[in-house]
């Protein structure tokens, strides 16, 4: 069995961000040359999530929106933030939209279903973040 890493890094320009990241992850695919196996990609920040789902930008605007409703962005929400921070709401937020994926890899590509991207969800951004792609197989 064969295993290959690689990090993705983004610096996103607003606070709340959903960048997808397909094709980086199939570029991470590519070099490592497996052809059946697993991929993992995980966001390795605890306010930022990976995700799959379809790329259109009402759908976006629908996530955005509900989950201000769940987990509205507010100082004086959270008791995490009487540690100083402010981003106790970024933590729901990546709870409810998940950690990681993982996605099987069939003949060296991506075994997707119909419309299936891969999303890197930013909550608490503009600052430098990484994404952990691990790809195992052979």
């Amino acid at each position: 069995m064969k295993a290959y890493t690689e990090y993705l890094y983004f610096t996103t320009r607003q606070k709340q961000e959903f960048i997808n990241i397909t094709d980086q992850v199939n570029g991470a695919l590519k070099k490592s040359g497996i052809q059946e196996g697993l991929c993992l990609v995980n966001p390795m920040h605890i306010t930022a999530s990976v995700f799959i789902n379809d790329d259109e930008g009402g759908l976006h605007e629908d996530f955005t929106l509900w989950l201000e409703k769940l987990a509205p962005f507010g100082k004086d929400k959270y008791r995490h933030n009487l540690t100083g921070e402010d981003n106790g709401d970024a933590h729901l937020k990546r709870t409810i939209m998940g950690r990681e994926v993982v996605v099987a890899v069939t003949g060296g590509k991506l075994d997707f279903g119909p419309w299936e991207q891969i999303f890197y969800g930013e909550f608490d951004g503009q600052r430098k973040k990484r994404v952990l792609v691990k790809i195992i197989g052979e």
